[in-house]
């Protein structure tokens, strides 16, 4: 966000000095904007922050519990879920600048605005390399494509390369918000914002918005779109005896791209236009900035719910997950169960001879629910 001598942009609003000559000869004043900010923000970052936390922080201890990740997507989905979790501990910050202002110093405000942009453009790109690498999986089980470079890539040789290459690209775009965030004072209380210099502040604050849209938004859905597209057409060739688990299949890729273009395709469309307007000046009514500013906050609360979504449509969806799962539940339950033995010897020798006198065949090691 920048300030310049036009614009004053404040990270959840923007307090805008253009003059409206027609209605409004005097500066656009926003409490209002203000006031409803201090409570729909805290009120979503809250639930978000509560939900999302939940989900994944589960995968990311049933994959840490695993250690060695079978799968290319089981790496991707454990860096997805780390990328979530550091995005969501940003909002609490969010959330009491908006209510109160922003009250922890300059460093602080560096570090949390980098982090928001590091880690909600690294969960978009790796949302396109689950579904790539979910293509690519199904052509080596059809012995299609052995010497594509894109094969070679997307291989457990060099899974972590693919990995680094996604956070370095998600940190090149959090560099402007590590470099340019300052906290200054304005409509009475001190606030976290990048301010971009005079000379780039119109062409510069557009080129970062402009590639964070493509890497982050337009890139991944047109490889979800045209792999997810591939996808379909293979499960649609299957015999008509798995025609059950084929549709089913199909409405789980129908779900995640629908889940994706409706979270973010709103807000992506707000950028573009928030955009256009600090180079041309789009805007220039008062009430106009102000209905802008609400749909901006509502409409990025909106696209932080795919956050909370990921561990529902990448990873509980997934037999392998669920299998992993199912594991560790089932080591916890018999690491429980000698704890227990251990603190009670006699009860729990007197209740094994209370199972065993009925059928010898209740003893098992299958976990189930």
């Amino acid at each position: 966000m920048a300030v310049t001598a036009e614009y004053d942009y404040y990270y959840h609003e923007n307090i805008t000095f253009n003059f409206s000559y027609d209605d409004y000869p005097t500066l656009c004043e926003k409490a209002d904007v203000r006031s409803f900010a201090a409570i729909f923000l805290p009120i979503m970052y809250t639930m978000c922050l509560v939900v999302g936390l939940a989900g994944n922080a589960l995968v990311v201890m049933v994959y840490a519990y695993h250690k060695r990740l079978k799968t290319m997507t089981d790496a991707f989905l454990t860096h997805l879920a780390v990328a979530d979790l550091l995005l969501l501990f940003t909002l609490p910050f969010w959330a009491a600048d908006a209510a109160r202002g922003w009250e922890l110093g300059e460093v602080v405000c560096k570090i949390v605005s980098a982090c928001y942009t590091v880690n909600f453009s690294c969960c978009m790109l790796l949302l396109a390399c689950i579904s790539l690498d979910r293509y690519l999986s199904l052509a080596r089980a059809q012995g299609r494509s052995q010497s594509g470079w894109l094969q070679r890539v997307f291989s457990r040789r060099h899974c972590w390369k693919v990995c680094l290459s996604v956070w370095a690209t998600a940190f090149v775009l959090g560099l402007p918000d590590l470099i340019l965030s300052e906290v200054k004072w304005a409509s009475n209380r001190s606030i976290c914002l990048t301010i971009y210099s005079p000379s780039m502040a119109r062409g510069g604050k557009a080129a970062v918005e402009m590639a964070e849209v493509l890497l982050g938004f337009l890139l991944p859905l047109l490889v979800m779109v045209i792999c997810y597209w591939k996808l379909g057409l293979v499960l649609k060739g299957l015999p008509v005896e798995s025609r059950g688990k084929k549709w089913k299949a199909l409405r789980v890729l129908l779900i995640v791209v629908g889940v994706f273009v409706v979270t973010q395709l709103p807000y992506n469309v707000l950028k573009v236009y928030q955009m256009m307007d600090s180079v041309y000046g789009l805007v220039t009514h008062c009430g106009t900035s102000k209905l802008l500013d609400k749909a901006s906050q509502m409409m990025e609360c909106l696209a932080l719910t795919h956050c909370c979504l990921n561990p529902i449509l990448y990873a509980f969806v997934g037999s392998s997950f669920r299998q992993h799962m199912m594991k560790v539940a089932k080591k916890f339950g018999e690491k429980r169960r000698k704890r227990r033995r251990k603190e009670s010897p006699a009860e729990e020798e007197g209740m094994e001879i209370s199972f065993n006198s009925h059928s010898a065949s209740h003893t098992t090691n299958t976990f189930s629910i």
